[in-house]
């Protein structure tokens, strides 16, 4: 039982929050007159970068942000075993995980975008504005720590943490990739019907390959570039080539 209050601890001050929230907010979407194919929604939040206090206090969430990771880390940490070893959260093997972790962005990032588009074609699936760049000298630094926080945030707790206690609860393997697939899913569903496939996708793919080597780095390394690339990389090339996006 006490494991159970644990998971539920963690997940209410991290993902299963989040979750909740993102469920909700696609329910809200859902009831407005405007068409969810019409509507937007934002991955990261704007700053006057003129306001000091505004951009220093997105830093700051930024870093508070990290705490749930920490605490992940900190309970599966075992007396002479370490968190980081015991879920591959370490340079051991770093080139074949960025190996591994490139090969992914290919596998899961570019259907993922299909399934983007796919779902905006047939308004099942809002618009994702993935951060509102310009040309501050705290925008991209800041939008690098944000892509790393969700690659940190997801992988470690919803593949490293919770895979971890699902065993020792005595849930099989594919229980508990399709579980945390599913959940995976419902954390991205404030954006539409077509990132909950595409995310509940991505949950089986990463929880399959986590079961199959048993190490988070190349899957923090994917999902970390699949966000630099979707906060940077479009905006950039949506501002460089206006015509083409």
């Amino acid at each position: 039982m006490s494991l159970w209050w644990e998971i539920a601890i963690v997940l209410a001050l991290s993902v299963g929050r989040s979750a909740v929230y993102s469920v909700l907010q696609l329910v809200q979407a859902l009831t407005r007159e405007q068409a969810l194919g019409d509507q937007s929604t934002s991955l990261n939040p704007g700053a006057n970068a003129q306001e000091f206090w505004d951009v220093l206090y997105q830093f700051v969430a930024a870093f508070f942000g990290f705490a749930p990771i920490a605490l992940a880390i900190y309970l599966l940490w075992e007396p002479g075993r370490s968190a980081f070893r015991r879920i591959g959260l370490d340079l051991r093997f770093f080139g074949r995980d960025v190996g591994t972790g490139i090969l992914l962005v290919v596998v899961i990032g570019v259907p993922g975008l299909g399934l983007y588009a796919a779902g905006r074609a047939l308004g099942i699936t809002v618009q994702v504005d993935a951060s509102p760049l310009d040309a501050s000298w705290w925008t991209i630094p800041l939008l690098l720590i944000a892509a790393l926080r969700a690659g940190l945030t997801e992988e470690v707790i919803f593949i490293g943490y919770l895979f971890d206690r699902l065993r020792r609860l005595g849930w099989g393997t594919w229980t508990i990739i399709l579980s945390t697939a599913a959940l995976r899913g419902a954390y991205h569903a404030y954006q539409g019907f077509g990132s909950i496939v595409g995310n509940v996708a991505m949950g089986v793919v990463f929880g399959w390959v986590y079961h199959r080597w048993g190490r988070v780095m190349p899957l923090v390394i994917a999902h970390t570039l699949i966000d630099v690339i979707a906060f940077v990389g479009y905006p950039l090339a949506a501002a460089w080539w206006p015509a083409l996006f």
